[in-house]
């Protein structure tokens, strides 16, 4: 059995990664696996190393920035580009089930219906607080699906309220999330400063100015901390880079907030922190970046939004604040840096049950499982 998985980026973020995990799954149940990918990037060399033929196909990607008069006309020049590279490519590969690993690609699931082809849709994204006619535009080529299969129930529900015939179609498949690589236990003293690590898109939406200026007012309040922001804006958005490091300036926090830029492996951060900000201000529809802080052994602060109450929701080294609410946010890492030994202590526990719950394997099984019951459905 033949699988053409479609992909709309070659970076190494959450959804590239759980990618590699669906594609793992899939090689490990014994298909025959290509990916269809817009641009180079990171995630090429880790799909040829595990022998899998990447094909450079590009295909139109909804973004906020698509939402214009002009970007509707960008939008259907692209459409038809797309159509005519992805149907070559389906000629070409001949696959039995196409996987579309998001939504944010509608036209795959058009080809694989074109073609008479069975298409597994996988939501990865929800935009509960986006308007409805967006929500709908979003979810409706899950219609067309052979199946569809759901990061969280968040993410389900989403969708499920824009579009109702949708109910009952969409089954969870929680992220596997690969424990991260010769992590060190928590230090036993009481860390000085506390080291706070981000990681993750340096964008308005995950609030990275929030979690500067809450350590900013750690400072002002004398409590030793340092910054670690792990990450790099989507291409056109540096001014929001610059606004940071703006920010950085203006309270004079140039020794104590760190830099790093993208890296693909984070594990010797995650190795040096002492605890892990999650600050989204809008709807995400799961967190792996939470889950990997768990799965480390490190206290959390997060958002308390969406689908990570569903990700990090249940552990006791976990703390939900208000998205974007920069003083409780403070008054949470506050408490960490005080009460060091409890959320040490609480945090080697969850990262046990954290591993049971999101560990790979399991998430392997059930996602390919999900593909080999497409490939049989009669539909």
């Amino acid at each position: 059995m033949r699988v053409l998985v479609a992909h709309p980026s070659s970076e190494l973020y959450g959804t590239d990664r759980v990618l590699l995990e669906s594609v793992d799954g899939f090689l490990e149940a014994g298909w025959t696996v290509g990916v269809a990918l817009p641009v180079d990037g990171p995630l090429v060399p880790e799909l040829r190393r595990r022998g899998v033929a990447v094909y450079r196909c590009s295909s139109p990607v909804l973004r906020k920035n698509l939402m214009s008069l002009g970007g509707v006309a960008r939008l259907a020049a692209s459409s038809v580009m797309g159509s005519l590279r992805g149907l070559r490519l389906i000629h070409h590969f001949a696959p039995d089930v196409l996987y579309v690993n998001t939504i944010t690609i509608p036209l795959w699931p058009i080809l694989a219906r074109l073609t008479r082809r069975r298409v597994l849709t996988h939501v990865h994204e929800a935009e509960g607080s986006a308007s409805r006619l967006l929500q709908i535009a979003l979810a409706a080529p899950l219609l067309i699906a052979t199946s569809v299969v759901a990061n969280s129930t968040y993410s389900s529900g989403v969708h499920v309220r824009a579009l109702p015939r949708l109910s009952g179609r969409l089954k969870i498949v929680y992220n596997g999330v690969p424990g991260p690589s010769g992590a060190a236990p928590a230090r036993r003293e009481t860390p000085s400063p506390l080291t706070v690590l981000y990681v993750g898109r340096l964008s308005y939406r995950k609030g990275v100015d929030a979690v500067i200026d809450a350590v900013g007012e750690l400072t002002r309040r004398s409590v030793s901390v340092h910054l670690d922001i792990v990450g790099a804006v989507y291409p056109g958005y540096e001014p929001y880079e610059a606004t940071l490091r703006e920010s950085v300036a203006r309270q004079g926090l140039e020794s104590v907030v760190s830099f790093h830029g993208f890296h693909a492996d984070v594990s010797a951060f995650r190795t040096a922190s002492d605890v892990a900000v999650v600050s989204s201000r809008l709807d995400e529809p799961f967190g792996n970046t939470a889950v990997e802080t768990l799965l480390a052994g490190r206290p959390l602060v997060v958002s308390e939004t969406s689908g990570l109450k569903e990700a990090a929701g249940g552990y006791e080294s976990v703390q939900f604040v208000p998205p974007g609410d920069v003083l409780q946010l403070a008054q949470a890492l506050q408490r960490v840096a005080e009460e060091w030994g409890r959320y040490r202590d609480a945090a080697a526990r969850d990262s046990v049950s954290a591993s049971g719950k999101h560990g790979t394997a399991a998430y392997r099984r059930a996602i390919s499982e999900a593909l080999e019951r497409t490939a049989w459905t009669d539909d």
